[in-house]
């Protein structure tokens, strides 16, 4: 049914009258205006007057390309007239009426804090110049750490693993406090995270240090602390990826993974975060295109899994927030099902939100067919968009859907921020091992330092590389410090030359990167060491590293190689702040995968 939309000025006091919640501030905590039943006839009323079209449009979060929502380069007009068949991001929301947009550092939307304060800006200008005129969520993959789409001059902290390696649910809180007010003083009100998936599989390729760690108790307290913390900032976290995504061996970015945990072992193992989650009144939930066939024989993707998502999520764990899909480009959840299909699939085993599908006009025009030729029902999308609205009316966004270039200022990269980032890292930091109390190291003993190893792309696009900030962190402290980047697969000629630029140093120091069986990083360690300089390895992404390598005297945990923790590696390399973090997972002997080499709670201390 199609009624005539009220004109934009009665709607938008219709709808300030119906948010259920303001944010007076960018780290206020909400206050409630109005009853739920109140805000809940209001939101009714505003839906009962959408066009089908805008309702289709309000379950989509989709990407695009540029950093202004009206003036674009020219490279990303032409990359979303391939891609979206709309030029720039207003032309998207008047096109097919997204209720949401989310930024990627690739996309172009991240150049700078007051950048994407504008870019916000103007999506929210698009969205309240429609018919009916509506506010967009706007998000992104913020977890800090290994994944970080808003880099510096914004507040970088230490991401998942590394939290849980301190062990600190202050300090989880604060630090999604802090993240999330940065995220919504540029206008970014969605954030997906924390990630609440339990890393029992080391040899996960998508997941590891953007978990918490191994123990699932241990996981859905810091879930819980970080759910708070972006609760007072005033913005919408998003736990990921249920119903689990931890013992994976495949990348669903790239394949379908299956999870073999029975029922029970999913209880005991996987659940517990996403309980804890719904428990500190998680706004949204992220979904996994994993097949798991103890929740849903059918074997299809959580994501399109009505047993899962409905059955459990919603009825047995009594969730009735927003669910969102993981993006539905990635692999897992199109090697069953057409791009047309998987939408409609979606929503009806549960979705609420369809985020970011290869082809939007093939997944939108999919949906409102599906409405026409009565698959899915209009009521049922109400169903969603009520979710989706009463979402953005908590978050203040009918209210205040502006950010302001005072605010940015105001909250982004201040030096009390940047401060805590630097605290936190030091207490997350992690000795594994310690020959002969060879760390701290002094400028005395090793002023001349060669560091080489591993130069990952920042998460970010905005930090490292790693050597370099091995370096100048080491230089800053007052010793004489050389750099070599040696990659994450050295070549024989790089190895060499390692080797013979170790000649006359006092300490080498190697940033290794997850390394496998057959990795030459292996060798690079082993001949350096044979040189008789004192070998020092960081693991700057997985702590699995050091059950692969031999001969280092000392070998320190980072769990990611952004500045923050980097530097903070340093701090406690050169004795400057004491090694406190604990391992959140277990590294077991790399020729017996049964022994472990290290438990959980691991970490050395200086005498």
């Amino acid at each position: 049914m199609h009624h005539r939309a009220p004109s934009r000025r009665t709607l938008l006091t219709v709808t300030a009258a119906a948010a259920a919640a303001a944010v007076t501030g960018v780290t206020a905590p909400i206050a409630h205006a109005e009853s739920d039943d109140d805000r809940d006839k209001s939101l009714r009323r505003l839906i009962s007057g959408m066009s089908l079209e805008e309702k289709v449009g309000q379950l989509f979060v989709m990407r695009v390309y540029g950093h202004s929502a009206t003036a674009p380069d020219q490279a990303d007009i032409d990359s979303n007239l391939k891609e979206i068949g709309v030029r720039t991001a207003a032309e998207l929301v008047e096109k097919y009426h997204v209720g949401g947009v989310i930024y990627f550092a690739w996309a172009h939307n991240t150049r700078d804090p007051h950048q994407i304060a504008e870019l916000s800006n103007g999506i929210q200008r698009a969205g309240l110049a429609q018919p009916t005129p509506l506010p967009l969520l706007i998000s992104t993959d913020q977890e800090h750490g290994i994944v970080c789409r808003v880099g510096k001059p914004a507040t970088l902290l230490p991401g998942a693993m590394a939290l849980g390696a301190g062990g600190s649910h202050s300090d989880a809180r604060e630090a999604a406090q802090i993240a999330g007010a940065e995220l919504a003083a540029v206008g970014i009100r969605q954030n997906y995270a924390p990630v609440a998936d339990v890393n029992v599989n080391p040899a996960n390729p998508v997941i590891g240090v953007r978990s918490y760690g191994s123990d699932p108790q241990a996981v859905a307290a810091l879930v819980a602390a970080q759910v708070k913390g972006y609760q007072q900032a005033g913005i919408a976290a998003t736990s990921k990826h249920f119903p689990g995504h931890g013992d994976t061996a495949v990348d669903s970015h790239y394949g379908l993974p299956t999870i073999t945990h029975t029922r029970a072992q999913w209880s005991e193992l996987d659940a517990p975060p996403f309980r804890s989650a719904i428990r500190a009144g998680i706004d949204s939930i992220m979904t996994a295109h994993i097949v798991v066939p103890a929740l849903d024989p059918s074997e299809d993707p959580a994501t399109l899994s009505r047993p899962i998502l409905t059955g459990i999520l919603r009825e047995e764990l009594g969730y009735d927030g927003v669910v969102v899909t993981d993006s539905l480009g990635m692999e897992g959840v199109r090697t069953k099902y057409g791009d047309d299909r998987v939408p409609v699939l979606a929503l009806k085993a549960g979705v609420d939100q369809l985020l970011n599908p290869p082809k939007l006009d093939v997944a939108w025009n999919a949906v409102l067919k599906a409405v026409q030729d009565g698959e899915l029902t209009e009521a049922r999308l109400d169903e969603s968009i009520l979710r989706i609205l009463r979402l953005k009316a908590k978050l203040g966004l009918f209210r205040r859907p502006y950010v302001t270039a005072a605010g940015v200022d105001r909250t982004v990269g201040t030096a009390a921020h940047l401060a805590h980032a630097d605290r936190i890292a030091e207490e997350t930091t992690t000795l594994l091992l310690n020959e002969g109390g060879f760390l701290p190291i002094s400028r005395l003993a090793h002023g001349n330092v060669l560091v080489v190893g591993a130069d990952p792309a920042s998460p970010s696009g905005t930090t490292g590389p790693p050597t370099t900030t091995l370096t100048q962190a080491l230089t800053e402290l007052g010793f004489t410090a050389t750099a070599l980047s040696t990659g994450i697969t050295p070549t024989a000629a790089r190895i060499d030359e390692a080797v013979a630029a170790a000649a006359g140093k006092d300490v080498v120091v190697v940033g290794t990167y997850n390394v496998s069986a057959t990795s030459p990083q292996r060798t690079l360690v082993a001949r350096l060491a044979a040189t008789g300089v004192p070998v020092v390895t960081i693991a700057i992404r997985n702590p699995y590293d050091i059950a692969q390598l031999s001969g280092q005297r000392a070998t320190l945990a980072a769990y990611s190689w952004t500045d923050v923790e980097l530097r903070a590696a340093v701090r406690v390399l050169a004795g400057h702040a004491r090694p406190q973090g604990r391992l959140p997972v277990p590294v077991q002997r790399a020729d017996d995968p049964a022994q472990v080499l290290y438990p959980v709670g691991h970490g050395l201390s200086y005498a």
